[in-house]
């Protein structure tokens, strides 16, 4: 068994898209127009063949009230992981991507946690050991 596809909740499907190819670098996979909203994922150049994250339409009231609800605790939604944290934090930065502070070691891992601009904090690691 093997994960094939998951998916972050958004609040804009075509801001997300922006985001997540022009900022993180991840490749537009499938567009299909669904009604008002489309089946829209995309890929990372990095992870495995055939993972796909859709870029899910918060068209559910009570997924709503869970995103707001999340990122007001300041909980990840998902989590990416990088091969270099300090070097991904520092492009990502300079790309006018938003962090909830600067990576931190947390029992195996450097962490650091990023707003995608569409309702999710993402938690970006690298494992060191």
């Amino acid at each position: 068994m093997k994960i094939n596809l998951t998916s972050v909740m958004v609040t804009d499907q075509q801001q997300a898209l922006e985001f997540y190819t022009e900022k993180l670098g991840f490749i537009k996979n499938q567009d299909v127009p669904m009604g008002e909203h489309r089946w829209l994922t995309v890929v990372s150049p990095e992870g495995a063949a055939g993972v796909e994250l859709l870029l899910e339409p918060l068209g559910f009231a009570p997924a709503k009230d869970f995103q707001r609800q999340l990122y007001e605790a300041g909980i990840p939604f998902a989590s990416f992981e990088s091969a270099d944290l300090d070097t991904e934090w520092q492009t990502l930065k300079k790309q006018g991507v938003v962090f909830k502070g600067e990576p931190q070691e947390m029992g195996g891992v450097n962490m650091v946690v990023f707003d995608d601009t569409v309702g999710n904090l993402i938690c970006l690691v690298e494992k060191t050991s």
